[in-house]
């Protein structure tokens, strides 16, 4: 049966909703349209540009989600089941970067890649120059993603009953066995969830990749790159690149939604 009981603030309430529902949707509204009037007028070389930098932005954001994963899964599981000494100091490190602003991210990179950062010397005598690569715009992404699939599996391993961590141990599994075969099957929401959040933050990512890895085409410049620097130019191909963004952005919001609706389907 339906709930008829009257919206909080009445009339006022409701026109306020409709506001702001208004000024979310209806900017994001605009600007797939306008993309799609633009498509049909773009020009061949803006489209190459446009093609090459989504490209870019698929590969690089493919091989930070490898990082993001090889490095962040055992963190994130060792601050939930073995949280070390001044854990919560760890958590707000981790944590940090999604709240950074995206320049001062950038900014800190290179003060440690840089040519004069803090391990500029070592990589210049291995040969490595970082700054202003694909490899920048890579790590870039990777910095700033990251906690976004450390926090969410932190919080999912730690959902995992030890009860059945233990009643697997009892059955002869070993403590690989047992991560892999219960924590992280059990966890795999969280996981699924914090890994489509990490892609979409690095596939947006902007400020850090500009200080740190440049906007050069073909090497450096990724779809956000692209909308920035096309708009000085031609309006119709950084419409068509922002309108790319936003699918990709709604497609993972409505993915993630509909996990979670499964998961709340699903017989326990």
């Amino acid at each position: 049966m339906a709930d008829r009981r009257p919206a909080p603030g009445g009339l006022p309430g409701l026109l306020a909703a409709v506001v702001a529902g208004l000024f979310l949707a209806l900017p994001v509204a605009v600007l797939l349209a306008r993309a799609v009037l633009a498509a049909s007028t773009v020009d061949a070389a803006s489209l190459a540009a446009v093609l090459d930098a989504l490209v870019l932005s698929l590969v690089t954001t493919a091989v930070s989600l490898v990082l993001v994963v090889g490095f962040g899964l055992p963190l994130a599981w060792r601050l939930a089941r073995r949280p070390p000494r001044g854990a919560t100091l760890v958590e707000t490190l981790v944590d940090l970067p999604m709240i950074l602003p995206p320049s001062v991210a950038g900014l800190a990179l290179l003060l440690v890649f840089g040519r004069r950062g803090l391990l500029g010397d070592e990589l210049a005598f291995l040969g490595i120059s970082i700054p202003f690569t694909t490899l920048a715009v890579v790590l870039a992404q990777t910095f700033v993603a990251a906690p976004f699939f450390i926090r969410s599996a932190r919080a999912g391993i730690r959902e995992v009953s030890r009860d059945l961590e233990d009643a697997a141990r009892v059955d002869g599994a070993t403590e690989t066995g047992v991560t892999r075969h219960v924590t992280l099957p059990l966890a795999a929401s969280a996981l699924s969830a914090g890994l489509v959040m990490a892609w979409a933050r690095a596939l947006g990512e902007f400020g850090a990749t500009i200080m740190f890895a440049g906007n050069i085409a073909g090497r450096t410049q990724t779809l956000p790159l692209l909308v920035y620097s096309e708009f000085q130019g031609s309006l119709d191909a950084a419409l068509v690149a922002a309108a790319i963004l936003v699918t990709a952005a709604f497609g993972v919001l409505v993915a993630v939604r509909l996990r979670r609706v499964g998961d709340r389907d699903t017989p326990s």
